[in-house]
Protein backbone atom coordinates (compact mmCIF):
# COMPACT_ATOMS: atom_id res chain seq x y z
CA UNK A 1 0.00 0.00 0.00
CA UNK A 2 1.27 3.45 -0.85
CA UNK A 3 0.60 6.46 1.31
CA UNK A 4 -0.85 9.64 -0.14
CA UNK A 5 1.45 12.46 0.89
CA UNK A 6 0.22 15.56 2.60
CA UNK A 7 1.73 19.03 2.57
CA UNK A 8 3.82 20.12 5.52
CA UNK A 9 0.98 22.14 6.98
CA UNK A 10 -2.12 19.97 7.25
CA UNK A 11 -5.41 21.83 7.39
CA UNK A 12 -8.12 20.50 9.68
CA UNK A 13 -10.33 18.02 7.85
CA UNK A 14 -13.72 18.71 9.27
CA UNK A 15 -14.41 18.78 12.97
CA UNK A 16 -14.34 15.08 13.73
CA UNK A 17 -14.55 13.57 17.18
CA UNK A 18 -15.33 9.99 18.11
CA UNK A 19 -17.80 8.53 20.53
CA UNK A 20 -17.79 4.88 19.65
CA UNK A 21 -21.59 4.90 19.75
CA UNK A 22 -23.54 2.89 17.22
CA UNK A 23 -26.94 3.74 15.82
CA UNK A 24 -29.23 3.02 12.92
CA UNK A 25 -29.42 6.02 10.59
CA UNK A 26 -33.08 6.74 10.02
CA UNK A 27 -34.69 8.83 7.28
CA UNK A 28 -35.94 12.31 8.20
CA UNK A 29 -36.92 15.57 6.55
CA UNK A 30 -35.31 16.76 3.31
CA UNK A 31 -34.82 20.31 2.16
CA UNK A 32 -34.07 20.79 -1.52
CA UNK A 33 -35.47 21.76 -4.89
CA UNK A 34 -34.04 22.16 -8.39
CA UNK A 35 -32.77 25.58 -9.41
CA UNK A 36 -30.60 27.00 -12.20
CA UNK A 37 -27.00 26.12 -11.31
CA UNK A 38 -27.44 23.89 -8.31
CA UNK A 39 -29.63 21.85 -6.01
CA UNK A 40 -28.94 21.10 -2.33
CA UNK A 41 -30.60 18.37 -0.30
CA UNK A 42 -30.13 18.85 3.46
CA UNK A 43 -31.40 15.88 5.52
CA UNK A 44 -31.55 15.69 9.28
CA UNK A 45 -30.85 12.00 9.72
CA UNK A 46 -30.94 11.82 13.52
CA UNK A 47 -31.91 14.14 16.33
CA UNK A 48 -31.78 13.85 20.11
CA UNK A 49 -32.14 16.24 23.04
CA UNK A 50 -29.18 18.52 22.32
CA UNK A 51 -27.68 17.12 19.13
CA UNK A 52 -28.38 16.01 15.60
CA UNK A 53 -26.83 14.44 12.52
CA UNK A 54 -27.27 15.64 8.94
CA UNK A 55 -26.39 14.63 5.39
CA UNK A 56 -26.00 17.16 2.61
CA UNK A 57 -26.06 16.33 -1.11
CA UNK A 58 -25.13 19.01 -3.61
CA UNK A 59 -26.02 18.55 -7.28
CA UNK A 60 -24.42 20.72 -9.95
CA UNK A 61 -27.01 21.65 -12.60
CA UNK A 62 -24.76 24.25 -14.22
CA UNK A 63 -21.38 24.10 -15.91
CA UNK A 64 -18.80 21.55 -14.65
CA UNK A 65 -16.72 22.63 -11.63
CA UNK A 66 -13.32 21.42 -10.41
CA UNK A 67 -14.09 22.10 -6.74
CA UNK A 68 -17.07 23.19 -4.71
CA UNK A 69 -17.97 25.30 -1.72
CA UNK A 70 -21.40 25.03 -0.12
CA UNK A 71 -22.58 27.78 2.23
CA UNK A 72 -25.57 28.27 4.50
CA UNK A 73 -26.54 30.07 7.70
CA UNK A 74 -28.56 28.82 10.66
CA UNK A 75 -31.46 30.74 12.11
CA UNK A 76 -30.83 29.28 15.56
CA UNK A 77 -27.81 28.36 17.70
CA UNK A 78 -26.78 25.18 15.83
CA UNK A 79 -23.06 24.35 15.94
CA UNK A 80 -21.24 21.83 13.76
CA UNK A 81 -19.19 19.56 16.01
CA UNK A 82 -17.82 16.90 13.64
CA UNK A 83 -17.86 16.38 9.90
CA UNK A 84 -16.82 14.03 7.09
CA UNK A 85 -16.18 14.12 3.34
CA UNK A 86 -15.73 17.92 3.42
CA UNK A 87 -13.73 20.54 5.28
CA UNK A 88 -16.42 22.20 7.40
CA UNK A 89 -15.91 25.50 9.20
CA UNK A 90 -18.32 27.74 11.07
CA UNK A 91 -18.24 31.42 11.99
CA UNK A 92 -21.20 32.51 14.06
CA UNK A 93 -24.26 31.14 12.29
CA UNK A 94 -22.51 30.87 8.90
CA UNK A 95 -21.28 27.43 7.81
CA UNK A 96 -18.92 26.70 4.91
CA UNK A 97 -18.24 23.20 3.52
CA UNK A 98 -15.41 22.79 1.00
CA UNK A 99 -14.67 19.78 -1.18
CA UNK A 100 -11.71 17.48 -0.62
CA UNK A 101 -9.14 16.35 -3.18
CA UNK A 102 -11.11 13.28 -4.22
CA UNK A 103 -14.67 14.66 -4.47
CA UNK A 104 -14.33 18.20 -5.82
CA UNK A 105 -14.97 17.59 -9.51
CA UNK A 106 -18.66 17.85 -10.42
CA UNK A 107 -19.83 17.44 -14.00
CA UNK A 108 -23.17 18.88 -15.07
CA UNK A 109 -25.71 16.76 -13.22
CA UNK A 110 -23.00 15.40 -10.91
CA UNK A 111 -23.49 15.17 -7.13
CA UNK A 112 -21.37 14.98 -4.00
CA UNK A 113 -22.39 14.24 -0.43
CA UNK A 114 -20.98 15.08 2.96
CA UNK A 115 -22.26 14.90 6.51
CA UNK A 116 -21.82 16.19 10.00
CA UNK A 117 -23.00 16.04 13.58
CA UNK A 118 -24.04 19.16 15.45
CA UNK A 119 -25.46 20.56 18.66
CA UNK A 120 -28.45 22.82 19.19
CA UNK A 121 -30.75 24.24 21.81
CA UNK A 122 -34.41 25.02 21.36
CA UNK A 123 -35.43 24.50 17.73
CA UNK A 124 -33.40 22.94 14.94
CA UNK A 125 -34.81 24.43 11.74
CA UNK A 126 -33.39 23.41 8.37
CA UNK A 127 -31.50 26.33 6.76
CA UNK A 128 -33.57 28.30 4.24
CA UNK A 129 -30.87 29.24 1.73
CA UNK A 130 -27.85 27.43 0.30
CA UNK A 131 -25.13 28.57 -2.10
CA UNK A 132 -22.80 26.57 -4.36
CA UNK A 133 -19.65 28.47 -5.32
CA UNK A 134 -21.51 31.69 -4.63
CA UNK A 135 -24.64 30.77 -6.63
CA UNK A 136 -27.87 30.58 -4.64
CA UNK A 137 -29.54 27.19 -4.78
CA UNK A 138 -33.34 27.26 -4.65
CA UNK A 139 -34.37 24.94 -1.80
CA UNK A 140 -37.44 24.33 0.27
CA UNK A 141 -37.34 23.43 3.92
CA UNK A 142 -39.40 20.95 5.89
CA UNK A 143 -38.74 20.54 9.60
CA UNK A 144 -38.02 17.05 10.86
CA UNK A 145 -40.79 15.00 12.44
CA UNK A 146 -40.50 12.39 15.18
CA UNK A 147 -36.67 12.41 15.25
CA UNK A 148 -34.94 9.40 16.78
CA UNK A 149 -33.19 9.88 20.08
CA UNK A 150 -29.94 7.96 19.57
CA UNK A 151 -26.79 9.81 18.44
CA UNK A 152 -25.65 8.81 14.93
CA UNK A 153 -22.65 6.89 13.79
CA UNK A 154 -19.94 8.72 11.88
CA UNK A 155 -19.85 7.82 8.16
CA UNK A 156 -16.47 7.15 6.60
CA UNK A 157 -14.08 9.25 4.64
CA UNK A 158 -12.84 6.84 1.96
CA UNK A 159 -9.25 7.32 0.79
CA UNK A 160 -8.33 6.61 -2.85
CA UNK A 161 -8.15 2.90 -3.65
CA UNK A 162 -4.84 1.23 -2.86
CA UNK A 163 -3.65 3.74 -0.29
CA UNK A 164 -3.76 4.34 3.44
CA UNK A 165 -5.67 7.29 4.77
CA UNK A 166 -3.41 10.32 5.21
CA UNK A 167 -4.99 10.75 8.61
CA UNK A 168 -6.56 7.56 9.98
CA UNK A 169 -8.72 9.58 12.37
CA UNK A 170 -10.41 11.69 9.69
CA UNK A 171 -13.99 10.61 9.10
CA UNK A 172 -13.70 7.73 11.54
CA UNK A 173 -15.14 6.76 14.88
CA UNK A 174 -12.59 5.65 17.47
CA UNK A 175 -12.94 2.52 19.56
CA UNK A 176 -14.43 2.90 23.02
CA UNK A 177 -12.86 0.35 25.37
CA UNK A 178 -15.83 -1.20 27.21
CA UNK A 179 -13.70 -2.10 30.22
CA UNK A 180 -12.57 1.50 30.75
CA UNK A 181 -16.00 2.84 29.86
CA UNK A 182 -17.67 0.73 32.54
CA UNK A 183 -15.26 1.98 35.22
CA UNK A 184 -15.76 5.59 34.16
CA UNK A 185 -19.54 5.25 34.04
CA UNK A 186 -19.59 3.79 37.56
CA UNK A 187 -18.02 6.96 38.97
CA UNK A 188 -20.19 9.92 40.02
CA UNK A 189 -20.29 12.20 36.98
CA UNK A 190 -18.35 9.70 34.90
CA UNK A 191 -21.16 9.12 32.43
CA UNK A 192 -20.26 12.48 30.87
CA UNK A 193 -17.05 11.01 29.44
CA UNK A 194 -17.60 7.25 29.52
CA UNK A 195 -18.25 7.18 25.76
CA UNK A 196 -14.86 8.73 24.91
CA UNK A 197 -12.26 6.61 23.07
CA UNK A 198 -9.10 5.70 24.96
CA UNK A 199 -5.99 3.65 24.24
CA UNK A 200 -5.81 -0.09 24.93
CA UNK A 201 -2.55 -0.74 26.78
CA UNK A 202 -0.70 -3.93 25.89
CA UNK A 203 1.81 -3.48 28.70
CA UNK A 204 2.72 -7.13 29.24
CA UNK A 205 2.42 -10.47 27.45
CA UNK A 206 -0.67 -11.41 29.46
CA UNK A 207 -2.47 -8.32 28.18
CA UNK A 208 -2.20 -9.65 24.61
CA UNK A 209 -3.79 -12.94 25.54
CA UNK A 210 -6.33 -11.66 28.04
CA UNK A 211 -7.79 -13.62 30.94
CA UNK A 212 -11.07 -14.64 32.49
CA UNK A 213 -11.40 -11.13 33.94
CA UNK A 214 -9.81 -8.94 31.25
CA UNK A 215 -10.13 -8.64 27.49
CA UNK A 216 -7.22 -9.67 25.30
CA UNK A 217 -6.27 -8.13 21.97
CA UNK A 218 -8.59 -10.35 19.90
CA UNK A 219 -11.51 -9.60 22.20
CA UNK A 220 -10.93 -5.86 21.76
CA UNK A 221 -10.70 -6.18 17.98
CA UNK A 222 -13.87 -8.28 17.86
CA UNK A 223 -15.67 -5.64 19.90
CA UNK A 224 -14.27 -2.97 17.56
CA UNK A 225 -15.86 -4.73 14.60
CA UNK A 226 -19.21 -4.50 16.37
CA UNK A 227 -18.74 -0.77 17.01
CA UNK A 228 -17.55 -0.15 13.47
CA UNK A 229 -20.79 -0.70 11.62
CA UNK A 230 -20.58 0.40 7.99
CA UNK A 231 -18.19 3.30 8.60
CA UNK A 232 -14.51 3.58 9.45
CA UNK A 233 -13.20 2.91 12.95
CA UNK A 234 -9.80 3.47 14.56
CA UNK A 235 -8.49 1.15 17.29
CA UNK A 236 -5.73 2.67 19.46
CA UNK A 237 -3.16 0.27 20.90
CA UNK A 238 -0.24 1.12 23.17
CA UNK A 239 2.65 -1.27 22.43
CA UNK A 240 4.61 -1.03 25.65
CA UNK A 241 6.81 -3.87 26.91
CA UNK A 242 10.44 -3.25 25.96
CA UNK A 243 13.12 -5.15 27.85
CA UNK A 244 14.39 -3.02 30.71
CA UNK A 245 11.39 -0.74 30.18
CA UNK A 246 11.34 2.80 31.58
CA UNK A 247 14.88 2.78 32.87
CA UNK A 248 14.42 6.08 34.73
CA UNK A 249 10.94 5.52 36.19
CA UNK A 250 10.55 2.56 38.47
CA UNK A 251 6.73 2.79 38.69
CA UNK A 252 6.33 1.58 35.13
CA UNK A 253 9.15 -0.95 34.94
CA UNK A 254 8.06 -4.03 33.00
CA UNK A 255 8.17 -7.79 33.10
CA UNK A 256 11.16 -8.22 30.75
CA UNK A 257 14.74 -7.87 31.93
CA UNK A 258 17.26 -5.66 30.08
CA UNK A 259 18.64 -8.53 27.97
CA UNK A 260 15.36 -10.28 27.12
CA UNK A 261 15.07 -8.90 23.59
CA UNK A 262 14.40 -12.42 22.28
CA UNK A 263 11.30 -12.80 24.44
CA UNK A 264 10.17 -9.33 23.42
CA UNK A 265 10.29 -10.34 19.77
CA UNK A 266 8.90 -13.87 19.89
CA UNK A 267 6.49 -13.77 22.84
CA UNK A 268 5.22 -10.20 22.55
CA UNK A 269 5.60 -8.46 19.17
CA UNK A 270 5.20 -11.56 16.99
CA UNK A 271 1.87 -12.59 18.60
CA UNK A 272 0.55 -9.01 18.31
CA UNK A 273 1.53 -8.88 14.64
CA UNK A 274 -0.09 -12.26 13.95
CA UNK A 275 -3.39 -11.10 15.44
CA UNK A 276 -3.39 -7.73 13.67
CA UNK A 277 -2.64 -9.43 10.34
CA UNK A 278 -5.75 -11.62 10.57
CA UNK A 279 -7.88 -10.74 7.48
CA UNK A 280 -10.88 -10.60 9.79
CA UNK A 281 -9.58 -7.24 11.04
CA UNK A 282 -8.47 -5.79 7.70
CA UNK A 283 -11.31 -3.25 7.73
CA UNK A 284 -10.16 -1.60 10.96
CA UNK A 285 -7.72 1.29 11.10
CA UNK A 286 -5.27 0.17 13.77
CA UNK A 287 -3.15 2.89 15.36
CA UNK A 288 -0.18 1.61 17.36
CA UNK A 289 1.60 3.90 19.80
CA UNK A 290 5.03 2.33 19.90
CA UNK A 291 6.95 2.14 23.17
CA UNK A 292 6.33 5.32 25.10
CA UNK A 293 9.03 6.78 27.38
CA UNK A 294 11.82 4.63 26.01
CA UNK A 295 14.11 6.22 23.42
CA UNK A 296 14.31 9.71 25.01
CA UNK A 297 15.82 8.12 28.12
CA UNK A 298 18.87 7.23 26.03
CA UNK A 299 19.45 10.94 25.47
CA UNK A 300 18.52 12.57 28.77
CA UNK A 301 19.15 9.98 31.49
CA UNK A 302 22.57 8.54 30.69
CA UNK A 303 26.10 9.23 31.92
CA UNK A 304 27.24 12.79 31.42
CA UNK A 305 23.85 14.15 32.43
CA UNK A 306 22.93 15.14 36.00
CA UNK A 307 19.76 13.08 35.51
CA UNK A 308 21.66 9.87 34.67
CA UNK A 309 20.57 6.50 36.03
CA UNK A 310 22.56 3.24 35.87
CA UNK A 311 19.62 1.40 34.26
CA UNK A 312 19.55 3.83 31.33
CA UNK A 313 23.30 3.42 30.80
CA UNK A 314 22.70 -0.33 30.57
CA UNK A 315 19.96 0.09 27.96
CA UNK A 316 22.01 2.50 25.89
CA UNK A 317 24.97 0.13 25.95
CA UNK A 318 23.05 -3.01 24.97
CA UNK A 319 21.01 -1.27 22.28
CA UNK A 320 17.82 -3.17 23.05
CA UNK A 321 15.58 -0.09 23.05
CA UNK A 322 16.64 0.76 19.51
CA UNK A 323 16.49 -2.90 18.46
CA UNK A 324 13.08 -3.43 20.00
CA UNK A 325 11.48 -0.32 18.50
CA UNK A 326 12.92 -1.10 15.07
CA UNK A 327 11.66 -4.67 15.24
CA UNK A 328 8.18 -3.58 16.29
CA UNK A 329 7.97 -0.98 13.52
CA UNK A 330 9.13 -3.46 10.90
CA UNK A 331 6.72 -6.23 11.93
CA UNK A 332 3.70 -4.02 12.51
CA UNK A 333 4.39 -1.68 9.61
CA UNK A 334 4.16 -4.60 7.19
CA UNK A 335 0.43 -4.89 7.96
CA UNK A 336 -1.57 -2.79 5.51
CA UNK A 337 -4.09 -1.33 7.94
CA UNK A 338 -1.66 -0.55 10.79
CA UNK A 339 -0.56 3.04 11.41
CA UNK A 340 2.55 3.28 13.62
CA UNK A 341 3.08 6.35 15.81
CA UNK A 342 6.35 6.49 17.77
CA UNK A 343 6.56 8.20 21.14
CA UNK A 344 8.40 11.55 21.11
CA UNK A 345 8.26 12.55 24.78
CA UNK A 346 6.90 16.00 25.62
CA UNK A 347 8.13 19.58 25.62
CA UNK A 348 9.09 19.53 29.29
CA UNK A 349 11.41 16.62 28.60
CA UNK A 350 12.88 17.18 25.15
CA UNK A 351 12.26 20.89 24.46
CA UNK A 352 15.77 21.99 25.41
CA UNK A 353 18.41 22.51 22.71
CA UNK A 354 20.63 19.69 23.91
CA UNK A 355 17.72 17.20 23.95
CA UNK A 356 15.61 18.14 20.94
CA UNK A 357 17.85 17.40 17.95
CA UNK A 358 19.61 14.44 19.55
CA UNK A 359 16.24 12.81 20.27
CA UNK A 360 15.00 13.32 16.72
CA UNK A 361 18.14 11.67 15.36
CA UNK A 362 17.71 8.76 17.76
CA UNK A 363 14.11 8.33 16.57
CA UNK A 364 15.40 7.96 13.02
CA UNK A 365 18.04 5.47 14.15
CA UNK A 366 15.37 3.30 15.75
CA UNK A 367 13.02 3.69 12.75
CA UNK A 368 15.72 2.27 10.48
CA UNK A 369 16.86 -0.56 12.77
CA UNK A 370 16.07 -4.26 12.40
CA UNK A 371 15.13 -3.97 8.72
CA UNK A 372 12.64 -1.16 9.28
CA UNK A 373 12.49 2.07 7.27
CA UNK A 374 11.00 5.49 7.94
CA UNK A 375 8.09 4.43 5.73
CA UNK A 376 6.91 2.27 8.63
CA UNK A 377 6.33 5.40 10.72
CA UNK A 378 3.03 7.14 10.04
CA UNK A 379 3.63 9.70 12.74
CA UNK A 380 4.68 10.47 16.31
CA UNK A 381 2.82 11.03 19.57
CA UNK A 382 3.69 13.53 22.31
CA UNK A 383 2.59 14.03 25.92
CA UNK A 384 1.56 10.38 26.30
CA UNK A 385 0.39 9.86 29.89
CA UNK A 386 1.76 13.30 30.76
CA UNK A 387 0.32 16.59 31.91
CA UNK A 388 1.91 19.31 29.75
CA UNK A 389 -0.56 22.01 28.73
CA UNK A 390 -1.75 21.90 25.13
CA UNK A 391 -1.36 25.64 24.59
CA UNK A 392 -0.28 28.38 26.96
CA UNK A 393 -2.16 31.57 26.03
CA UNK A 394 -0.83 34.03 28.58
CA UNK A 395 2.88 34.00 27.77
CA UNK A 396 5.05 33.27 24.73
CA UNK A 397 8.61 32.07 24.45
CA UNK A 398 9.73 35.37 22.90
CA UNK A 399 8.12 37.56 25.61
CA UNK A 400 10.29 39.52 28.03
CA UNK A 401 9.62 41.29 31.32
CA UNK A 402 11.76 44.28 32.24
CA UNK A 403 14.24 43.15 29.62
CA UNK A 404 14.42 39.56 30.94
CA UNK A 405 13.39 36.77 28.54
CA UNK A 406 10.64 34.32 29.45
CA UNK A 407 13.20 31.63 28.74
CA UNK A 408 15.05 32.75 31.88
CA UNK A 409 12.06 32.15 34.16
CA UNK A 410 12.38 29.30 36.63
CA UNK A 411 9.42 27.51 35.03
CA UNK A 412 10.62 27.64 31.40
CA UNK A 413 14.30 27.30 32.41
CA UNK A 414 15.70 28.02 28.91
CA UNK A 415 13.35 25.59 27.17
CA UNK A 416 12.49 26.48 23.55
CA UNK A 417 8.79 25.63 23.99
CA UNK A 418 6.05 26.57 26.40
CA UNK A 419 3.41 23.98 25.45
CA UNK A 420 2.73 20.74 23.61
CA UNK A 421 1.22 22.12 20.41
CA UNK A 422 4.22 24.27 19.57
CA UNK A 423 6.58 21.44 20.53
CA UNK A 424 4.72 18.84 18.44
CA UNK A 425 4.73 21.06 15.36
CA UNK A 426 8.42 21.86 15.77
CA UNK A 427 9.38 18.22 16.34
CA UNK A 428 7.40 17.28 13.25
CA UNK A 429 9.33 19.78 11.13
CA UNK A 430 12.63 18.49 12.52
CA UNK A 431 11.76 14.87 11.77
CA UNK A 432 10.71 15.70 8.22
CA UNK A 433 14.06 17.47 7.74
CA UNK A 434 15.78 14.22 8.78
CA UNK A 435 14.02 12.18 6.10
CA UNK A 436 10.65 11.19 7.54
CA UNK A 437 7.62 11.45 5.28
CA UNK A 438 6.56 15.07 4.54
CA UNK A 439 3.03 13.92 5.37
CA UNK A 440 4.05 12.90 8.90
CA UNK A 441 1.20 13.34 11.37
CA UNK A 442 1.40 14.03 15.09
CA UNK A 443 -0.85 12.95 17.95
CA UNK A 444 -1.14 14.82 21.25
CA UNK A 445 -2.41 13.04 24.35
CA UNK A 446 -4.83 15.49 25.98
CA UNK A 447 -6.32 13.06 28.48
CA UNK A 448 -5.00 14.88 31.57
CA UNK A 449 -3.65 18.28 30.51
CA UNK A 450 -6.77 20.47 30.80
CA UNK A 451 -5.76 22.20 34.06
CA UNK A 452 -9.19 23.75 34.55
CA UNK A 453 -11.12 24.51 37.71
CA UNK A 454 -10.72 27.46 40.03
CA UNK A 455 -6.91 27.46 39.78
CA UNK A 456 -6.92 28.12 36.02
CA UNK A 457 -5.54 31.61 35.31
CA UNK A 458 -7.66 33.95 33.20
CA UNK A 459 -4.95 36.53 32.43
CA UNK A 460 -1.16 36.93 32.36
CA UNK A 461 0.68 37.15 35.63
CA UNK A 462 1.95 40.37 37.15
CA UNK A 463 4.93 41.97 35.41
CA UNK A 464 6.81 42.44 38.68
CA UNK A 465 9.35 39.91 37.41
CA UNK A 466 9.60 37.30 34.70
CA UNK A 467 8.74 34.62 37.28
CA UNK A 468 5.57 36.33 38.52
CA UNK A 469 4.57 36.89 34.89
CA UNK A 470 4.96 33.23 33.91
CA UNK A 471 3.78 31.62 37.15
CA UNK A 472 0.72 33.82 37.42
CA UNK A 473 -0.43 33.09 33.88
CA UNK A 474 0.54 29.48 33.18
CA UNK A 475 -2.24 26.89 32.89
CA UNK A 476 0.06 24.00 33.85
CA UNK A 477 -0.07 24.20 37.65
CA UNK A 478 2.49 21.53 38.42
CA UNK A 479 5.21 22.38 40.90
CA UNK A 480 7.81 21.48 38.26
CA UNK A 481 7.69 20.35 34.63
CA UNK A 482 9.54 17.19 35.62
CA UNK A 483 6.67 15.94 37.79
CA UNK A 484 4.81 13.12 36.04
CA UNK A 485 3.05 10.90 38.56
CA UNK A 486 -0.67 11.30 39.48
CA UNK A 487 -0.46 15.08 39.52
CA UNK A 488 -2.64 16.97 41.96
CA UNK A 489 -4.90 19.58 40.35
CA UNK A 490 -4.87 18.08 36.85
CA UNK A 491 -7.99 17.92 34.71
CA UNK A 492 -9.29 16.29 31.58
CA UNK A 493 -8.08 18.12 28.48
CA UNK A 494 -9.45 18.65 25.00
CA UNK A 495 -11.80 15.86 23.97
CA UNK A 496 -10.50 13.50 21.28
CA UNK A 497 -10.87 15.03 17.84
CA UNK A 498 -9.33 14.66 14.38
CA UNK A 499 -7.14 17.21 12.59
CA UNK A 500 -7.46 20.00 15.17
CA UNK A 501 -4.39 21.98 14.04
CA UNK A 502 -1.73 22.10 11.33
CA UNK A 503 0.32 18.91 11.29
CA UNK A 504 -1.73 17.28 14.07
CA UNK A 505 -3.62 14.11 13.11
CA UNK A 506 -5.64 14.10 16.33
CA UNK A 507 -5.95 14.97 19.97
CA UNK A 508 -6.32 11.60 21.71
CA UNK A 509 -6.88 10.17 25.17
CA UNK A 510 -4.17 7.55 24.86
CA UNK A 511 -3.76 7.33 28.63
CA UNK A 512 -7.15 6.29 30.00
CA UNK A 513 -8.15 8.90 32.60
CA UNK A 514 -8.43 7.32 36.02
CA UNK A 515 -5.64 4.80 35.56
CA UNK A 516 -2.81 5.36 38.02
CA UNK A 517 0.72 6.36 36.99
CA UNK A 518 2.20 4.46 39.91
CA UNK A 519 1.73 3.51 43.56
CA UNK A 520 2.30 6.15 46.23
CA UNK A 521 3.91 3.46 48.39
CA UNK A 522 5.46 0.08 47.68
CA UNK A 523 2.81 -2.48 46.73
CA UNK A 524 3.80 -6.07 45.83
CA UNK A 525 2.48 -7.09 42.41
CA UNK A 526 2.99 -9.70 39.68
CA UNK A 527 3.28 -7.16 36.84
CA UNK A 528 6.93 -6.24 37.32
CA UNK A 529 6.07 -2.69 38.43
CA UNK A 530 8.29 -1.08 41.02
CA UNK A 531 7.88 1.76 43.51
CA UNK A 532 9.03 5.19 42.36
CA UNK A 533 9.40 7.96 44.93
CA UNK A 534 8.05 10.42 42.35
CA UNK A 535 4.64 8.90 43.10
CA UNK A 536 5.04 9.55 46.83
CA UNK A 537 3.43 12.88 47.82
CA UNK A 538 6.01 13.32 50.61
CA UNK A 539 9.01 13.02 48.23
CA UNK A 540 11.21 16.12 47.99
CA UNK A 541 12.52 15.32 44.52
CA UNK A 542 15.70 14.78 42.53
CA UNK A 543 17.63 16.34 39.65
CA UNK A 544 14.91 15.44 37.16
CA UNK A 545 12.35 17.70 38.88
CA UNK A 546 14.66 20.36 40.28
CA UNK A 547 14.56 18.76 43.73
CA UNK A 548 10.95 19.85 44.10
CA UNK A 549 8.03 18.18 45.82
CA UNK A 550 6.52 15.45 43.64
CA UNK A 551 3.02 16.93 43.47
CA UNK A 552 1.57 13.41 43.46
CA UNK A 553 -1.81 12.44 44.88
CA UNK A 554 -1.82 10.17 47.97
CA UNK A 555 -3.10 6.61 48.24
CA UNK A 556 -2.50 5.69 44.61
CA UNK A 557 -2.53 2.06 43.39
CA UNK A 558 -0.04 0.32 41.09
CA UNK A 559 0.33 1.87 37.63
CA UNK A 560 -2.51 1.01 35.27
CA UNK A 561 -4.93 0.21 38.10
CA UNK A 562 -8.07 2.25 38.65
CA UNK A 563 -7.60 5.32 40.86
CA UNK A 564 -11.01 6.75 41.72
CA UNK A 565 -9.70 9.85 43.51
CA UNK A 566 -7.65 10.81 40.48
CA UNK A 567 -10.60 10.32 38.13
CA UNK A 568 -12.77 12.56 40.29
CA UNK A 569 -10.11 15.26 40.29
CA UNK A 570 -9.81 15.04 36.49
CA UNK A 571 -13.58 15.50 36.14
CA UNK A 572 -13.61 18.46 38.53
CA UNK A 573 -10.75 20.26 36.78
CA UNK A 574 -11.66 19.44 33.18
CA UNK A 575 -11.02 22.11 30.58
CA UNK A 576 -13.06 22.56 28.52
CA UNK A 577 -15.42 22.03 31.45
CA UNK A 578 -17.84 19.11 31.26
Amino acid sequence: MSRTRRTALLAALGLVTATGATATVLGAATAGAAAPGCKVDYRITNQWNTGFGADVTVTNTGDPVASWTVEWSYAGNQQVTQGWNATITQSGTAVTARSLSYNGSLATGGSASFGFNGSYGGTNAVPATFKLNGVTCNTTTTPPTDPPTTPPTTPPTTPPAGSKADNPYAGAKVYVNPEWSAKAAAEPGGAKVANQPTGVWLDRIAAVNGSATSMGLRAHLDEALKQKGSGELVVQLVVYNLPGRDCAALASNGELGPTEIGRYKTQYIDPIAAILADPKYAGLRIVTTVEIDSLPNLVTNVSGRPTATPNCDVMKANGNYVTGVGYALNKLGAIANVYNYVDAGHHGWLGWDDNFGASAELFKQAATAEGSTVANVHGFIVNTANYSALKEDHFRIDDSVNGVSVRQSKWVDWNRYTDELSYAQAMRAKLVSLGFDPGLGMLIDTSRNGWGGTARPTAPGATTSVDTYVNGGRYDRRIHLGNWCNQSGAGLGERPQAAPAAGIDAYVWMKPPGESDGASKEIPNDEGKGFDRMCDPTYTGNARNGNSMSGALPDAPVSGHWFSAQFQELLKNAHPAL
